[in-house]
């Protein structure tokens, strides 16, 4: 039973832990109607809420049209940086893509979105 209660608490502050960061706006983005074939930019602005410095680990997202440029400097206490994502409109149509991003203080990682329409250069 004292094995249980513990493995219940360590799986609980898995879950539940305090997030490291507070993002400065909204972390989902909407680029509206885009050319086809001219990328654009979006910063995502985040504060360390932490008491500890910490620093991105990875970004993961979810195709190679959608590219993460971030600094690999320490983001001290209280401290702000930004991520920088970068689009690249190939195909036409509607997309909706996922970046996640993972902090060295937060086992959890932290989802934004980017979203927009491709016109078609021929249908314009």
């Amino acid at each position: 039973m004292k094995t249980l209660g513990i493995t219940l608490f360590v799986l609980g502050s898995l879950f539940f832990a305090t997030p490291v960061v507070e993002w400065i706006g909204p972390k989902e983005h909407d680029f509206g109607d885009l050319k086809q074939g001219v990328p654009v930019n979006y910063v995502f602005k985040f504060k360390n809420v932490s008491d500890k410095p910490f620093v991105i680990d990875n970004i993961r997202t979810t195709c190679g049209c959608t590219a993460a440029d971030w600094s690999e400097l320490v983001v001290e206490s209280n401290a702000t940086d930004e991520i920088k994502i970068t689009y690249d409109s190939r195909k036409t149509g509607y997309f909706r893509k996922k970046i996640k991003v993972f902090f060295s203080e937060q086992r959890k990682g932290e989802t934004l979105y980017i979203e927009g329409y491709v016109l078609d250069p021929e249908g314009e």
